[in-house]
């Protein structure tokens, strides 16, 4: 049975990888490059830690499995945060599909400062 499950998540885990590896290499710009890489990424990576742990059996993997999980789920959303920061600050082109711009108007680069948006509500 264990094996089974072992098999189930390293099939899962190398599937959100590939489906990572995919949209890294077919979206066309870097925000949506970024959203496949960090989400799916880190899932498929965190399913590869459990199978790992699950099929050593041993208390020792397992511990390891887990601060490699904390590991991802700490630095893949701060390094898509700054990744998308930056391409937004230096300029980087965006896909026509992506009309919305929050931060337009708001940020001034030369102080670092973005404005808090408008209430409009009143």
């Amino acid at each position: 049975m264990t094996e089974l499950a072992v098999a189930l998540l390293v099939l899962a885990g190398a599937g959100f990888a590939l489906v990572a590896a995919i949209g890294v290499w077919r979206l066309p710009d870097a925000m949506m490059r970024m959203h496949a890489s960090s989400k799916a990424g880190t899932l498929g990576g965190s399913l590869l830690f459990i199978a790992v742990a699950l099929g050593l059996g041993d208390l020792s993997a397992g511990v390891r499995a887990i601060a490699g999980i904390a590991f991802l789920l700490l630095t893949a959303p701060v390094a898509s945060h700054l990744i998308g920061r930056a391409t937004y600050l230096l300029g980087v082109p965006r896909h026509p599909s992506q009309t919305r711009d929050d931060l337009e108007g708001r940020y001034d680069l030369a102080a670092r400062i973005c404005r808090p948006p408008e209430d409009r509500s009143r």
